[in-house]
């Protein structure tokens, strides 16, 4: 019976992330729900800057793992709260020694947790656990892009029959890899996309448009792809909510600092 329900909840997974590629219908509504309000999505006023190159002086982040080193720009002007969260954990020394608790069927993996099982340390009350959803019509899942984890939700009766609800992430966080555009799914979410340069972007990118605007992303991976992906195609178990890494795969530091191409250089060489 514990084999059953494990092979189930593997297929669950990969239904979700392969076989819901309709479900970019999500991707250019023309509303989102933030907390307990909508964000108007216009598409003549979208940027989408994950596209850019960093900047001197952007703020990043540099994260060492035992497989190799990411490297991601941080986005305070459109997720201050969560970056801010995440910058003071990060220094604090949090992420020492925290585990990659997630890696799913090549689309993602999470990272952050302080226990192998993915759950965090002193529960999901702490301040630190408690960061309102922060969503942003530039920011999308592409493969690179850093999600906070969604940790807990608030809703009214009225809100739980007719949607909405105040939404929370914390410290953990997921990186994206990608579903698989072939030319079926591509032409799926050209066909379902108002907006074309955003269908283009996921197509050319990659990434998880079934996530769209449902996580507070403070990030986009510029370096370490090679990483990212490793991470997302780790063999893993079932275990509870998450896939869970069958030999442990740690974050040894992640440290925050600035853009500089000249220091990019001098790392690569």
């Amino acid at each position: 019976m514990k084999k059953n329900k494990s092979i189930i909840s593997l297929v669950l997974v990969v239904m979700i992330i392969m076989g819901g590629i309709t479900l970019s219908l999500m991707l250019i509504s023309t509303a989102r729900e933030q907390n307990n309000t909508y964000i108007e999505i216009q598409p003549a006023l979208m940027k989408l800057p994950q596209l850019d190159e960093p900047k001197e002086g952007d703020p990043i982040a540099v994260v060492d793992t035992t497989l190799g080193e990411i490297r991601f720009v941080l986005y305070p002007q459109y997720s201050p709260d969560a970056v801010k969260n995440f910058t003071d954990l990060a220094e604090s020394g949090y992420y020492d020694g925290t585990y990659v608790f997630d890696s799913v069927s090549g689309a993602y993996s999470g990272l952050g947790a302080k226990s192998k099982d993915g759950s965090t340390e002193n529960g999901l009350d702490q301040p630190c656990e408690r960061i309102k959803r922060e969503l942003d019509q530039d920011l999308w899942p592409f493969r690179g892009a850093v999600c906070m984890v969604t940790t807990a939700y608030e809703r009214t009766f009225k809100e739980k029959v007719f949607g909405g609800g105040t939404y929370y992430c914390g410290s953990r966080f997921d990186i994206m890899n990608s579903i698989e555009f072939n030319d079926e799914t591509s032409k799926e979410i050209r066909e379902a996309s108002a907006v074309d340069f955003l269908a283009d972007a996921f197509i050319e990118k990659g990434g998880i448009p079934n996530f769209s605007q449902q996580m507070t992303i403070i990030g986009q991976t510029y370096e370490g792809f090679d990483v990212v992906d490793a991470l997302a195609n780790l063999p893993a178990k079932p275990s509870g909510t998450y896939m869970t890494p069958d030999e442990d795969v740690l974050i040894n530091s992640i440290t925050i600092s600035t853009y500089s191409p000249d220091e990019e250089v001098s790392a690569q060489s």
